[in-house]
């Protein structure tokens, strides 16, 4: 059948239930930047003090390629330890804001570019930059940033739509102060410690891998500086994409951000709930901070990003369990190793992420 009477009727019935994205207006799209930009009036402006940065991971040579009008470079190096990929150390952030001209009162909107590709394109991390962005927008909201939006679909959708690009740099004009003292949101990342105080309380919280299912049942580690595969032991499955790249479970083909009701039945199925503490994690934290994304984007309160994800756990099985094969399989146990589904077992001793 078809609701010939569409939304607009509905709507005018001030009696019939309606809901929407509780915190829709951090997702931005392209007409209300295209307004913005163009100094029209438009629905939740921003803050008067605004900045809009191109994301990605160590490639400047995209941004210099072509970039929305105004836009600054923002390179998650600036934001994350090579050595972990974690987040930096509150003062090294502090630092990094203050240069890029960040203040907590700042609105900041981030957008990257998505532009598939493989690995001998010119640019390959730009396949990952609107994760990136993602990346940026939680480490953000981790130090203090109020008013973090996302441009849904990102570079792409814009040059999609005829938005007009630049090539000629802007440069940030720095602070001396960011505003308050790094982190205001401690409780938006997780480490160690606290992913094992999730897992141990399955009934109120859910350590939730945004992996492949080839990552997830250990097939594959999924990263090139990562040799262990595998999940971690008592783990929800969140599901991502086809690799560490791309997210199309949680997105629409255009690469905008899948209706919020799917995501959330999605979720709901595997017993992710908002009523629980939900920290995702994946390798180091990329994947996961997209899906964080969502679920602030859709109210819930109680969200974390487990930072050191799969790269930090696998390191160390002695002390972190680790499952491999099909989770629906009946458990193996055995005394040279961990417990894990289908007759595989982990063994003890250290393994590198070399």
């Amino acid at each position: 059948r078809v609701y010939a009477d569409g939304w607009l009727a509905w709507s005018a019935d001030a009696s019939l239930p309606v809901e929407r994205l509780p915190r829709y207006q951090q997702l931005v799209h392209v007409g209300w930047l295209q307004d913005l930009l163009a100094g029209r009036t438009v629905e939740a402006p921003p803050a008067a003090r605004r900045l809009l940065f191109h994301v990605n991971f160590g490639v400047p040579e995209e941004y210099a390629d072509g970039h929305l009008p105004g836009a600054l470079y923002l390179d998650t190096n600036w934001l994350e330890d090579p050595a972990d990929w974690n987040r930096r150390s509150p003062g090294e952030l502090d630092q990094a804001l203050r240069s890029l001209g960040i203040t907590t009162d700042a609105t900041v909107i981030l957008y990257g570019r998505d532009t598939e590709g493989d690995a001998n394109e010119k640019w390959p991390g730009r396949r990952a930059g609107q994760i990136a962005a993602t990346r940026a927008a939680m480490i953000l909201r981790y130090a203090g940033v109020d008013d973090v939006r996302i441009l849904d679909g990102g570079y792409d959708a814009w040059a999609q739509a005829g938005g007009a690009l630049e090539t000629a740099a802007t440069a940030p004009m720095p602070v001396d102060r960011f505003g308050v003292e790094i982190p205001v949101r401690p409780e938006v990342i997780v480490d160690l410690p606290e992913a094992k105080a999730i897992l141990a309380g399955p009934a109120a919280a859910a350590l939730v891998s945004v992996r492949t299912w080839n990552e997830h049942i250990g097939r594959v580690s999924g990263y090139n500086y990562i040799g262990p595969a595998g999940r971690i032991r008592g783990d929800v499955w969140g599901n991502c994409g086809t690799d560490a790249y791309h997210m199309q479970h949680y997105r629409n083909v255009d690469n905008t951000m899948r209706p919020y009701p799917e995501i959330a039945a999605n979720w709901a199925a595997a017993g992710i709930t908002p009523d629980k503490h939900v920290a995702f994690y994946c390798g180091t934290g990329w994947r996961a901070s997209e899906t964080w994304f969502y679920a602030w984007l859709m109210g819930w309160e109680r969200i974390s990003v487990y930072d050191g994800g799969w790269f930090e756990w696998s390191a160390d099985p002695e002390h972190n369990p680790i499952e491999i094969g099909d989770p629906n399989e009946p458990a193996v146990t055995s005394g040279a190793g961990t417990v894990t589904p289908g007759g595989n077992v982990v063994p003890s001793p250290a393994v590198s992420p070399a």
